[in-house]
This record gives structure tokens, sequence and C-alpha cells, in this order.
């Protein structure tokens, strides 16, 4: 055997081992990866509570078992809040049901027409009462979506009529009426829907919900004038972020990859606009038609459309001025009845800084309650196992269990407390 072969026969059985360790590494870094993408590690719990002590709040947490128990997400992807964000936003839900509604059209006095969809319930309600839950769904979003399918069928079923709005321009096949769309914080739709459903329903009351986009809505709603929380029960906000002009920073931000959801919404609100720039721009110069347009095809961000559109269709003269007049964080201290806050701590459009506002709020009114889960994205929460989610949500759980609490209370309390008296004012109205 010359020196040639002695090598080889040497160096040859060292780089199977060589080639294994490499194997070992790249299988270790993957599996890294996976943990730290999939948060794997993050332990599950109840979610975090903040409220004040009194006997409604704990008749509340005692009644709706979800706000006290484990939250529980499917076990391999259900902790990363961006894939239960992709999944509700992608999927929505999972075998959604199809409730049958009715669709009804309202004349606005600016020319404009809203549309909502009416679901009458499926069984008596367990009171025995006419409670109808009015709905304000998120941003861009109607009721046909399948997030919304999913809850009202879920809430037909336990007794409740549902009434859900269409944002102004969400649906594709309802044309715009009036040179105006849907906007962050205007309340003149939703408005009309509850002003309705109390006139065609005058022995009903109202369980108010507002999902995202459709939480600061609500919230404004009430805050806005004390006579429309006139025959509402409570009301219940889910992943919203309470003030927008706090929010525009941080959606510039890679924290999250919040700045590359700014640019998926952005990208979703041009798509409706352009839709309907016939009705939004006919009535404009052919000048400012092509400015207006040529602002929107450009624009990677919402804060760019806000600024350009949005703001323009009730005057704005700023963008610091839209967020502001628009957020419900000017007017959520107004809200008497009480309110059941729900965000969660991995949604990726909320930032963490956001929440001090419903946090404070609960530590100073006793009609609040926030609920801060540790999973759930936004809009996700999604219950199941290992790997396959189950068609209903935590969310949806949470906010039939706080509405039927509430009922419950409000059929059997006694006669010296209100939906938001302290334990103080019960003993004084006693006295």
């Amino acid at each position: 055997m010359n020196s040639h072969d002695s090598d080889v026969h040497t160096i040859s059985p060292e780089l199977p081992a060589m080639f294994d360790g490499m194997k070992l590494a790249a299988v270790a870094t993957v599996l890294y990866i996976i943990v730290r993408c999939l948060n794997l590690k993050s332990p599950t719990a109840p979610p975090d509570l903040t409220y004040q002590d009194t006997p409604l709040n704990r008749f509340l947490l005692k009644s709706c078992p979800q706000l006290t128990k484990e939250y529980i997400p499917p076990l391999l992807w259900g902790k990363s809040g961006h894939l239960q964000t992709a999944l509700y936003g992608k999927l929505g839900r999972v075998s959604s049901p199809n409730p049958k509604g009715i669709r009804k059209y309202l004349p606005m006095l600016d020319g404009a027409t809203a549309t909502f969809d009416l679901f009458e319930p499926l069984a008596d309600h367990r009171t025995g009462d006419d409670i109808t839950m009015v709905i304000c769904p998120g941003i861009g979003n109607h009721s046909e979506k399948q997030y919304i399918r999913t809850f009202v069928d879920y809430a037909q079923k336990d007794g409740y009529r549902c009434a859900v709005l269409n944002h102004l321009g969400a649906l594709p096949n309802i044309e715009l009426t009036s040179p105006r769309m849907f906007t962050y914080g205007c309340t003149w739709e939703f408005g009309a829907m509850v002003s309705y459903i109390k006139r065609a329903y005058p022995q009903t009351q109202l369980i108010v919900v507002g999902f995202s986009l459709g939480g600061n809505i609500v919230c404004k709603f009430l805050g806005e004038n004390q006579t429309n929380q006139e025959r509402v029960l409570c009301c219940v906000s889910v992943c919203q972020g309470y003030s927008a002009l706090r929010a525009q920073e941080t959606f510039l931000q890679w924290d999250q990859f919040r700045r590359f959801y700014n640019f998926l919404m952005a990208d979703n609100m041009k798509k409706i606009i352009l839709l309907h720039r016939h009705s939004l721009f006919g009535g404009s110069s052919s000048i400012m038609i092509d400015a207006d347009l040529g602002r929107l095809y450009t624009a990677t961000s919402l804060m760019q459309i806000d600024d350009n559109i949005m703001r323009k269709f009730h005057g704005h003269s700023s963008l610091k001025e839209y967020y502001e007049k628009e957020s419900c964080v000017n007017y959520i201290h107004n809200v008497n009845v009480p309110l059941l806050l729900v965000n969660s701590a991995d949604d990726p459009l909320v930032h963490d800084s956001l929440l001090t506002i419903p946090r404070t709020l609960a530590a100073k009114k006793p009609n609040v309650i926030f609920a801060l889960t540790l999973h759930g994205g936004h809009l996700g929460f999604f219950e199941g196992a290992v790997l396959f989610p189950q068609p209903l949500t935590w969310m949806d759980k949470v906010i039939v269990g706080y509405a039927n609490a509430l009922c419950q209370w409000e059929k059997q309390k006694p006669p010296c407390q209100s939906g938001h008296m302290s334990e103080g004012s019960c003993a004084e109205a006693k006295a």
C-alpha cells in the first residue's frame, strides 16, 4: 500500500463523524428557532385581571369561569401571537357556520346608506328576557366574515338576537351612496343601528360588543352621550388599541413586525378605497382626484392613508386632530355601564404601552374589568389540544359568558344594587 492510500484510509473515518456533528448542530439550531418562534416555553395562565372589588365584579368573575381559568391555546403553535393573528387574518375561523340573517338599509342624513344584518335568536334566553347584541366588527370587516359568523351563531344558540354592523364601504357588493366610508372612530352608522333596534324592539335590552377597531367605536359611542347608554346592560371590547394618536408611533416600529402588519392593513384599505373611488372622489375636481389617488397608490402605511384620505371625510385639519377626535380614550371614562376590556399580551398590533389605558381605567372605575391574556394574538384566541384548533374560540366563550353573567345579575340583583353600585352605595341606599 502506498503512502497516498494510507492517507485516504486515515482521513475518511473522521468525515462521517464531522458530518454527523454538523447535522446535530443544524437540527439543534432549527429546534431552537422553532421553540423561540413558537414560544413553546411560555407557560399557560389565567388572564391577568384588573378590577375593583365590588359585589358585581365578584359575581361576574364567579359566574364567568373563562376569566379566572387558564386559557390554553393549541400546544404546537397557539403560543405564537403571530400565528394566532395570521390564522385569524387568513381563515377567520375553522368550520365556520353560516347563520341566516336579514340585511337592513338605513339612510343617513348626509346621503350615506348604513347597512347591518339582523339575526334572530335560535333559543329562548336563559333569563326569559329579550336581549340583543349590537356588534361592531374590526377594520374593514362585516357580517360575512368568518369570525363574526362563528360568534353570531354561538350567541344565537344562547338566546341572543344579534345585529351586526357592516362598515361603510366594507361590503364589495354594496355601493356607497355618498362620498364617505367608515373611519377609525365615526359612530354614526353604529348609532343608527342601535336606534333602529331600540325602536323595532322596545322591550329589548342591549349587550354592546366591539372587535378591534369596532371596540374603539362602541366605547366612543357610549361615552359620547349618556343617552347612548340607555337600555345597555354592558359592553365588551376585544383587542382594541384605545388611542390612535399613541399607536401611530408604534406602528412605524419593526418590533413584533408591527411595521409589516401596518403595510398589510394599508394595502387592504387601498383596495377598499379604490373599489369605491368613483363614489368617494366623483364630485371632486380631476386635479384633486389625481393628487389624492397618487398619494394613495404610493402609501405604505395606514397613517399616510389616514392623512391623505380618511381625515378629510370629516373635515379634520390634521392627522393629530383626526386621531384625537376619533379615539375612545377621550370618551371611555364617561362609560358607566359594566365594561369588559379584553386584550392579549402577544397581540402584534397593540403595543404594550397602550395597555396602560385600560389598566388605569379599571383601577379607577368600579364598572370596568380589564382582562389581559398571555396568548391569543389579535382576535385569535384559538383553543385546541395539539395542532388543530376548535371552531369556537376562548373569545367567543368569554363574551357570551360575561353577557350571561351580567344578565343573571340584573335578574336576581338585590333591589338596592345597580350594575355599578359599590357596597358602600348599597349600604347608603338601605339606610
